[in-house]
Formats: structure tokens, C-alpha cells, sequence
């Protein structure tokens, strides 16, 4: 994010024995336990939840913006890891009518932004299982220590799911986590002559009764925040690039031919030039979204199709914040976060793709860059660990982006450049660590660069200009 300011059906095995591939050993019972109710974040210990790990997320959706009115299915496919006995899921503000697992009835009960599931019997640790839950209600927004106000926000024409650090958790039962990142699936039915756009690919629309369902199908793991979806009055441009679809969606209220409409028109550009850093494009779609709403001032890498606030657009074209957002596909995206405070991972990457951008459009050089951002700064926030209030400050993403320049004049650029290459490829669709980069940089290089890490990671003063 650049914020302004930046298979199968269950198999369940309860005490009285059914059968599975994986069930535990003859001569020890399982011993089923609850899931735990956070998935242990040190920034977050709250969000997401233990105990299982998810594949997919199908969601069956129908949205009326007269009342606000959100209802429908979500299948959540999943492996338990752990014998559980019951799990939780986070829901906000929204009402469960009816849960199965397995197909089999299960009780639910709903604990502040918790959804508790009990199934019919317990699940074995390593068995697969599918829950199927009815829910709806009048979605709503979050208010977040990191990032203000977040998830559903209400339009007079629709409304839109967005944020970071959590977003998903408002529109459907979700382990709201990016370490458990799932393919996605939604169907999303809204009165004719509404748009709806979300991730990933988009399928045939149906109409019957006066209502559009739209279909898109993120196939490759995704974190729970990337997902959104959009709707209202959007002007939807629906091409191909690199062989694969390209969607852009620009609200009726602005230009046909504005800032906003010029700059994601250079989608495809942009993300070519980046495929020369950072290798093959990770998705099987393209484009991005503006949202004409003074409530975002951000944008947000959400996956494949990024999220702009009109904020960027206001008076003039920026690629800067294109190049920014859609670095994340290869940087946040396609290798995600296993624990927030290693965002920097994702920022400053991100960050110094906007400085390559810049450079390779003949303007400020990346050691300009560097040195504007070096200057004066405040070093007192360490980029490694820089608290969950300063989750998106200028440690992360100035020093964030300082840290990978400091790398680069350590190494050397083929060393440097073969790494921005390998660290996404050996990573894609998955999650990682700030002790994973560094051991990955570390390998690429064949030195030591404990000293240099600490010094643009960890320490609270100046760390020394690289030569």
C-alpha cells in the first residue's frame, strides 16, 4: 500500500470412529481442543485464527444498496491442523443463519468480531473439510489503530471493501491473517446497471429478475486484506495484455479521459518495465480501481487489481503510485507477510520501485532518491520492528526503501538485481520473514551483511551513507 500522508469434501472422524487417510494412529485417541482465537501476531494478536489453514474462500454474494443489505454463502475449504473440536473465524457486524462442516449441521455463536463453529464431531489434525455458512446483514467499516477507518464502506451508489491491516472480516467469514493466504472466488449479484469488480479473472455475467451477477476467480493464494470488491456507477474497460485480462474501472463521477483514466490506462506499461526487476508477472489478470471517495487517501496493492483513492489523480497523472502498487504484486502479493511487523518487506520494495520507475522515465536517479530521502531524517524508528502505530510511517517506507539501496551498493548490481529476480520466484504464492530475506541476500551475495541489516533495520540512529 502507498498511504498519502501512504479435494474435497470433509472428511471428519469423531470419537466414535469414521475413517480418513490421515487419521491418527490406532492407539492414541485424538484429543480434540478448541482452535485458538488469533493466529499470534505480535502487532495483532487478535487477527486470524490457530488451528486450521485454508485453501479457498467461494463466496455466493447478493448486495442491495437501497438498504445496504449484504447476504448470501461463503464454502471456506480447509485442513485442520490440530484435532479440533470447534474453530473460529472472524466476522464483523454481520448475522450467521445456518453453519455446516462436512455437510453435517454445526452450532455457531458469535463472540464480538469471532464467529465460533462447533461441528457435529471433531475434526482429526491433517483432515480436509469444507464449511458452508449463511450469513447477512448491513455491512460496516472498522475502525483500526493502524491505518483509521477500513473494511465496508457504504456509498450512495453501492459501496466498497478495502484496508490494511484488515478489511476482509466486514463482508465474509474469514481467517483474517495474511500468514493464511487462499485462493478466492465471488459471485457478487447487484441491481442491473450496477458494477461490482473484484480480483483476479473475470467470468460470465447473468442476468435474471432485474439482477447482475458478477463473477471473478482469484486461482492463485492470496492474503485475506488483498480481497475486495467494488460497487456502484464505474465506467469498466475490459481488455487483454500479455496475453491475459486487463480490467480498469474508473468512477462515472470523474473523466472519461482524466488523470485517473490516463494513468491506469499505462497499467500494462508500467508492469512490463517491472517484469525487467522483478521477472514474470505472478497473476493471471491485470488493472486497477479508482474510488472517487475522500475517505481513501490511499492506495492499496489489493491483488491484481489495485485499489487507488482519486487523491493521486486529483490534478495530474501519477505512475509513481501505479508503479508502487502493482511492485506489490510481486513484493506483498505473491509473497506476503508472515507477521506484520516485517511490512517493510512489502513497503520498501514497493517504495523503490517508484525510485527505478522514476530513473527509468529520465527523472531523479535512484541515488538521488536516496539522498533526498537521507537527509534530515528520523532515525529513531527502527525499520524491522516499528510497532503496530507506525505500521505505515516513514521508517517502513523511506528507510524501508533506503534499506534496499544500502543493499544494493553492498552487493553490487548483478548481485542486487539477481536477487530482486530470485527472492519472488523462490517465494511466489507464499510468505515470509525478515530473517528469510536476509539469509536469502546473504546467500546471493556470499558474505556476511549482519552488520549492514542492523544498522538500516534495527538501530535508532543514523546509519552510515553507503559508499
Amino acid at each position: 500500500m502507498r498511504a498519502r500522508i501512504a479435494a474435497a469434501v470433509a472428511v471428519l472422524l469423531g470419537v466414535g470412529g469414521c475413517t480418513t487417510d490421515k487419521a491418527a494412529p490406532a492407539n492414541v485417541a485424538p484429543s480434540f481442543a478448541p482452535g485458538a482465537e488469533g493466529a499470534g501476531d505480535p502487532y495483532f494478536p487478535a487477527y486470524g485464527n490457530g488451528g486450521y489453514d485454508v485453501a479457498g474462500y467461494d463466496l455466493e454474494l447478493k448486495y442491495d444498496p437501497g438498504p445496504g443489505r449484504l447476504e448470501g454463502t461463503a464454502t471456506i475449504t480447509a485442513t485442520a491442523t490440530q484435532d479440533l473440536s470447534s474453530f473460529h473465524l472472524d466476522l464483523v457486524k454481520l448475522t450467521v443463519s445456518s453453519v455446516t462442516v462436512g455437510g453435517r449441521p454445526a452450532t455457531s455463536r458469535a463472540d464480538g468480531n469471532e464467529l465460533i463453529v462447533t461441528p457435529a464431531a471433531g475434526i482429526v489434525r491433517g483432515a480436509a473439510f469444507t464449511a458452508v455458512i449463511a450469513y447477512a446483514g448491513v455491512p460496516g467499516p472498522l475502525e483500526n489503530e493502524a491505518l483509521g477507518v477500513g473494511g465496508w464502506l457504504r456509498t450512495d451508489d453501492g459501496g466498497f471493501a478495502l484496508g490494511q491491516p484488515e478489511s476482509a472480516s466486514t463482508w465474509f467469514p474469514v481467517n483474517d491473517h495474511p500468514s493464511d493466504k487462499a485462493t478466492f472466488s465471488l459471485a457478487m449479484t447487484v441491481p442491473d446497471g450496477v458494477e461490482a469488480i473484484s480480483n483476479g479473472v473475470p467470468g460470465a455475467r447473468e442476468q435474471a429478475g432485474g439482477w447482475t451477477t458478477w463473477r471473478w476467480t482469484e486461482s492463485k493464494p492470496m492474503a485475506s486484506y488483498l480481497a475486495t470488491v467494488v460497487i456502484g456507477q464505474y465506467r469498466v474497460r475490459s481488455s487483454t495484455h500479455a496475453g491475459k485480462p486487463m480490467v480498469i474501472a474508473i468512477p462515472e463521477s470523474l473523466p472519461a479521459d482524466g488523470p485517473a483514466a490516463r494513468s491506469l490506462a499505462r497499467t500494462g506499461e508500467v508492469a512490463d518495465y517491472l517484469e525487467t526487476l522483478f521477472g514474470p508477472y505472478p497473476f493471471d489478470a491485470y488493472g486497477g480501481v479508482v474510488l472517487d471517495d475522500g475517505r481513501v487517501g490511499y492506495a492499496l496493492e489489493t491483488q491484481s487489481r489495485p485499489v487507488y483513492g482519486n487523491v493521486f489523480f486529483s490534478s495530474r497523472e501519477d505512475l509513481t503510485v501505479v508503479a508502487h502498487e502493482l511492485a506489490h504484486q510481486w513484493y506483498g502479493d505473491s509473497v506476503a507477510l508472515e507477521r506484520w511487523q516485517d511490512i517493510w518487506l512489502n513497503e520498501g520494495f514497493a517504495t523503490y520501485a517508484e525510485w527505478l520507475w522514476e530513473e527509468h522515465q529520465g527523472e531523479r536517479t535512484t541515488q538521488e532518491a536516496f539522498d533526498a530521502a537521507y537527509r534530515g531524517f528520523d532515525w529513531r524508528t527502527p525499520t524491522g520492528d516499528p510497532g503496530h502505530e507506525q505500521l505505515f510511517g516513514d521508517a517502513v517506507y523511506q528507510r524501508g526503501a533506503m534499506t534496499v539501496h544500502a543493499l544494493r551498493k553492498a552487493v553490487g548490481d548483478q548481485v542486487f538485481f539477481g536477487l530482486l529476480k530470485s527472492w519472488p520466484a523462490d517465494h511466489r504464492d507464499g510468505n515470509a520473514t525478515t530473517e528469510d530475506f536476509v539469509a536469502a541476500a546473504e546467500r546471493a551475495a556470499g558474505k556476511d551483511l549482519t552488520d549492514l541489516f542492523r544498522n538500516w533495520l534495527e538501530d535508532s540512529t543514523q546509519p552510515p551513507a553507503p559508499g
